[in-house]
């Protein structure tokens, strides 16, 4: 770099700094370059991530270690957010921690249209694999920056509402971008020679042009100036003081569990879909929009249950929800795709989207909550990485183990004798991917059983969050149905639970 060009690099640098004074207009507009940011971040995860993701890998022939891998990629180099924290509390600004580690994140983005090019399978997956740890390795430094910036940009008070809205607008952009990404790579799969990676050239290109605009709009955000250090602390004594935290030591380890039971079954949606059911990837793409349909349906009304209430509340209502469609994937198969498989697959996704709703949006702010405001950026980093390791750790087993479980399987058969002949009647029939989802839908009930020991100011027992959820159902369902035995018939499971939750609490409580 010439000399000419240092003054524009300070200038450049200058304008990243902590800001002198950040008013209250200055948050407010920081807020709407926040809504912004979610926006494109959300349109670069949805083209270059997830079922996306592991659907190129799929289609370039990978092995079930390696769809692993790729799903472990995201959450083992959260590790990297130590640097982040190191970097957080050595130079105290975060913008600027953020904004050069995401643009060097982006950047990655090259890398995998590169990996589309090579004709060798073997080695376009080694590049790919390589490129989404780049790309995440820098955005974990980018997390330990945000996760200490954001808290001082929204007000505890409005959180829930507002990272509510900015998830529901989120998932919007990612429902529409989603099917048309999956429109365009199977027309052009169906009509070219390897047109798949003429398809996801253009995706991540799009993702890469996405990802600088959320940069951008990273930029435009203030920053507050950090208080003073109370007392220089070794990062070693930073990251561990959460651990001598009873109650954050136990929503770590629900977390934890938790997160562990969902990866150990989660990433490989999408493969059993495409390769056990033989579905396509519209049909899968618009499954996952259902989920998300849902999600933004479900959003706005769990962010209220969770200021009325608590996040622990919510979680409690939605954790047992989101098990309840993992064990629901055992029965897709019945041993092999039957009548009620896709109608089975719609029910799964619109619950799992509105447990996700949930889940996300409490998991998210009750850490927030129940950390220090002063040591926010130690301990929301601890409980990322337990978070991290847990789900890295959950796909790399599912992959190295699938081989194992393909020539197995557990079936029970009702055997029934008549005059007329004797006839075999399925009752279970588990195989391959079945045993992780039933191993995760066990898990996840433990983790459920670790969240009821965390204490959050505000709690309530869930059954009084399950009648509210029941009474907004019967209103939504009043309103929607037109045909009074429709309604009757609705409406008469609801009020049985109502009724009996309500004939409980009079027992236990007759005041």
């Amino acid at each position: 770099m010439s000399a000419s060009d240092l003054p524009w690099l300070r200038r450049w640098v200058s304008g990243l700094l902590p800001d002198e004074r950040a008013t209250s207009r200055d948050l407010a507009y920081g807020r709407l370059w926040l809504l912004r940011n979610g926006i494109s971040a959300q349109a670069m995860e949805t083209l270059a991530a997830g079922p996306f993701m592991a659907a190129c890998a799929i289609y370039l022939g990978a092995s079930n270690v390696t769809v692993g891998m790729l799903a472990a990629v995201p959450h083992l180099t959260q590790f990297i957010q130590l640097i982040g924290v190191y970097l957080v509390e050595r130079f105290r600004t975060r913008r600027l921690i953020s904004v050069v580690s995401a643009t060097m994140a982006r950047l990655s983005y090259l890398a995998m249209i590169a990996a589309m090019m090579v004709p060798l399978t073997s080695l376009a997956l080694t590049m790919l694999v390589a490129a989404v740890a780049l790309r995440y390795s820098f955005g974990a430094v980018v997390a330990a920056a945000w996760n200490a910036w954001i808290p001082e940009i929204v007000p505890l008070e409005r959180r829930s509402e507002f990272f509510g809205k900015r998830l529901r607008i989120m998932a919007i952009v990612g429902t529409g971008l989603s099917l048309a990404a999956a429109a365009l790579v199977d027309w052009w799969s169906a009509n070219a020679i390897d047109g798949f990676r003429y398809a996801y050239m253009v995706l991540f290109a799009l993702a890469l042009v996405s990802g600088l605009h959320s940069v951008y709009c990273m930029a435009r955000m203030p920053e507050p100036k950090m208080g003073p250090r109370s007392q220089e602390l070794p990062l070693v004594r930073v990251l561990a003081k959460p651990f001598s935290d009873i109650n954050f030591r136990r929503l770590m380890l629900f977390l934890g569990t938790w997160n562990f039971a969902v990866n150990l079954a989660a990433p490989f949606f999408t493969v059993y879909m495409l390769r056990r059911l033989g579905l396509d990837l519209t049909l899968v793409t618009v499954f996952i929009i259902l989920s998300q349909l849902s999600n933004v349906l479900a959003t706005a009304y769990w962010g209220r249950i969770a200021d009325r209430y608590s996040n622990k509340s919510v979680l409690g209502v939605c954790g047992p929800l989101f098990i309840g469609c993992i064990f629901a994937w055992t029965f897709t198969t019945f041993p092999e795709r039957h009548l009620l498989t896709v109608p089975l697959l719609i029910v799964i996704h619109m619950l799992t989207g509105v447990a996700t709703a949930g889940v996300t949006l409490a998991s998210t702010t009750i850490g927030m909550k129940l950390a220090p405001k002063k040591e926010l950026t130690g301990y929301l980093a601890s409980s990322s990485m337990l978070n991290a390791a847990a789900s890295g750790l959950a796909p790399i087993v599912g992959g190295l183990t699938a081989d194992f479980f393909v020539s197995r399987e557990l079936s029970l058969v009702l055997h029934w004798v008549a005059p007329s002949g004797e006839k075999d009647i399925p009752a279970l029939f588990v195989s391959q991917w079945d045993f992780f989802f039933l191993l995760a839908a066990v898990l996840g009930l433990y983790s459920i059983h670790r969240l009821s020991l965390i204490r959050e100011e505000g709690e309530v027992e869930e059954k009084i969050v399950m009648q509210d959820v029941l009474s907004e159902t019967r209103r939504t369902i009043r309103n929607l149905s037109t045909i009074a035995g429709l309604r009757a018939v609705s409406e008469l499971p609801i009020s049985v639970i109502q009724r009996s939750l309500r004939r409980r609490s009079h027992r236990r409580h007759p005041r």
